[in-house]
């Protein structure tokens, strides 16, 4: 019912003469701006230029993608052109999906632009005047309502030189990068009972991080059935469901969208395609897996971690014999790492499906989340330094840093949430396997991860012989806790320089004062707690500092300019500047790196910034590129994409020549890259 009211809507705006601007059907204005733009004010006879509608949709509104899906419609143009000039098809960038009340659309919900060429006859003498007409109807929806809308549009422009504005040139260009590029080479399709099948040509090389079929082709698949997608060496095939009234024969339009608003246009032919095998690759399954609980144990050593796991050290030495109580607390510690690795993992999944380009670590990259963590940390810094005690949960035992399944369950949740910056050896394999594995799999992948991270506490909880190695209770505890608040500390300080990295000096000053005001809070709080006041009461003031810092960084925070984490020295990474460097056949070192990355700084400090290495580099011109992730750049998680990688570091040799890219390990040394700069 609901498709058939908005094709009838649609329908009726077609019929309905077109008024004098743009507007909704009925009274009041548009909720999709429209507007007509030139690309240049004087085409050259001969010559070609580009029109485009700019469309703006408003909050909660959206546009349809020339095929709607299951219900909507696309642009409807009638124009008005003088003789001698003649317009080309209508183009739309690449679409999003939308399910609404279980239909498939295909969506615009931010503002776009439908491009279109106009041709302009070598007849038409120079200086002549040529006025344009449009007159444009096309449909404006929310998740429960929608409303034709049409407009009429003129231009008046005059024949010349065509000449083209820098600042015109660079906001087409702009348009057209949104575009689908098209695919040279031609597809295939096959019917197989309710089925159908597309290969398309993509070399394998080419990693399609989160694709969808989008068919432009009216009544050739069902919008709303899923899609399975597999390799059969460089062909892409992509199996759905056929409409029922598909005529045989037919050529399908679609456009492949492999990543974001990355996409590839194509048109289809019958032929034949192989059939997709049921299930996935289980050696990749296997592989991943097994390498994603490796990287998990590793990270268990890695310096963003240390400092949380020695809470659970003290808990473990507190526990001493009572293996009940032991096997327990390395439960509930795997289970707070486990559930919040899978939760992280769904996230990120789920984010991606919607369109999002996302990677591991993908919350560091919101100032909000590290202030959080920020608060969170100088919070623990302050309890282990004996500054105040933290309430009871369940027995009175602490939330973290004490005994108990609850406390030891949220010291893993801690610990998984601090780990995700981290990616160690092992890591690169796992987490390159969740762009490709179904759903299910990837979050297998990320439960692995938590198993891995939680392992030693697994084996120590239910081995006894490492158990007792354990050193027994005493005053020492009380006096390696306050030790302990020492890395801690230092973790706040990094994520205050985190803070420095993402927004400069303003962000860093306020941060640092809400810190301070936060220990003040807690020192208050703990002489409080001396005096006898409850906890409860004695923690409020140090609950209300931190929520009124966080309320006033979500006002501050949009107004804050990240500042430019890249090496002065360094280019920052583009892919033209990688293109213009193989052109040239000049060797290149390219590295993927985030701030909040430890093992990017650590490699950074040891190898890349090694005098000897920027010797070597600069004594035969080895450029350096640097993609700086730190707030998670869509081009660059693109361009990680292609490389099947979804986290950093990334490290790539273009050698002397026009030779491939070569993927170097995760961990570098000074004399592999020296010995790749000294190579002819």
């Amino acid at each position: 019912m609901t498709r058939t009211i908005l094709f009838l809507l649609g329908a009726l705006a077609l019929l309905l003469p077109a008024p004098l601007a743009a507007q909704g059907f009925g009274a009041g204005p548009a909720h999709i701006q429209a507007s007509l733009e030139a690309e240049t004010m004087r085409p050259a006879p001969g010559g070609e230029t580009t029109f485009a509608f700019v469309m703006k949709p408003d909050a909660g509104w959206h546009g349809y993608w020339k095929n709607g899906g299951d219900a909507g419609l696309g642009m409807d143009i009638d124009w008005s052109l003088p003789t001698g000039v003649s317009v080309g098809e209508l183009a739309y960038p690449v679409p999003k999906t939308l399910v609404i009340a279980g239909l498939m659309n295909h969506v615009y919900e931010a503002p776009y632009a439908l491009t279109v060429p106009l041709k302009v006859s070598r007849a038409i003498a120079p200086g002549t005047m040529i006025a344009i007409e449009a007159r444009a109807r096309w449909l404006a929806c929310t998740d429960k309502v929608c409303v034709p809308e049409s407009g009429t549009f003129t231009l008046r422009l005059r024949a010349g030189d065509g000449t083209i504005d820098p600042a015109s040139r660079a906001r087409f260009d702009g348009f057209r990068a949104q575009l689908p590029q098209p695919l040279g080479s031609p597809a295939s399709y096959t019917i197989d009972g309710a089925d159908i099948r597309f290969a398309i040509p993509l070399p394998a090389a080419i990693a399609a991080a989160d694709p969808h079929l989008f068919v432009a082709t009216i009544d050739a698949v069902e919008a709303g059935a899923p899609q399975r997608f597999a390799r059969d060496g460089d062909r892409l095939i992509v199996a759905t469901r056929a409409a029922p009234n598909l005529t045989p024969g037919t050529r399908v339009d679609a456009l492949i969208r492999l990543a974001g608003s990355r996409g590839l246009s194509f048109s289809a032919a019958p032929g034949d395609v192989p059939p997709i095998a049921e299930g996935f690759d289980i050696g990749l399954l296997l592989a991943a897996l097994g390498a994603a609980v490796l990287g998990g144990l590793i990270l268990n050593i890695m310096p963003c971690v240390f400092p949380i796991l020695s809470l659970k050290a003290l808990s473990l030495a507190r526990a001493g014999g009572d293996e009940r109580r032991a096997r327990h607390e390395a439960l509930a510690y795997a289970g707070g790492v486990i559930l919040v690795c899978l939760a992280l993992g769904g996230l990120l999944i789920a984010l991606r499906a919607g369109g999002e380009n996302l990677g591991w670590a993908f919350q560091l990259q919101d100032r909000r989340i590290v202030f959080i963590l920020l608060l969170l940390v100088v919070a623990i810094t302050a309890n282990l330094a004996g500054l105040f005690e933290l309430p009871g949960f369940g027995g009175g035992e602490a939330l973290a840093g004490r005994g108990g399944t609850r406390g030891a369950f949220w010291t893993g949740a801690l610990a998984a949430f601090v780990a995700t910056p981290c990616t160690g050896p092992f890591m690169g394999l796992a987490l390159g396997a969740t762009l490709v594995l179904p759903a299910a799999a990837a979050l297998a992948i990320f439960g692995g991860l938590g198993l891995g991270l939680a392992l030693p506490f697994l084996v120590i909880g239910y081995v006894p012989a490492l158990r007792n190695r354990l050193p027994r209770p005493g005053p020492w505890m009380e006096r390696f806790r306050r030790w302990m608040a020492l890395p801690m500390g230092l973790t706040a300080l990094a994520l205050l320089w985190l803070f420095w990295k993402q927004g400069g000096s303003a962000l860093l000053a306020f941060a640092a004062m809400a810190g301070l005001f936060l220990v003040a809070a807690l020192w208050k709080a703990g002489r409080d707690q001396q005096r006898g006041i409850s906890a409860g009461r004695a923690l409020a003031p140090a609950l209300l500092v931190g929520l009124v810092a966080l309320i006033a960084l979500v006002r501050i925070a949009p107004h804050i300019a990240a500042t430019q984490s890249a090496a002065d020295a360094d280019t920052p990474y583009s892919a033209d500047a990688i293109a213009a460097l193989r052109a040239s056949g000049t060797p290149a070192f390219v590295y993927f790196t985030a701030d909040w990355c430890v093992t990017c700084k650590a490699n950074e400090a040891a190898t890349i910034d090694r005098e000897g290495v920027r010797q070597a580099f600069r004594d035969n011109d080895v450029a350096v590129l640097v993609g700086d992730w730190t707030d998670g750049d869509p081009a660059l998680t693109r361009a990680l994409a292609q490389f099947e990688r979804n986290s950093v570091p990334l490290y790539l040799w273009y050698p002397r020549g026009r030779g491939e890219a070569e993927i170097l390990p995760q961990v570098l040394t000074p004399s592999m890259l020296i010995e790749r700069a000294r190579a002819r």
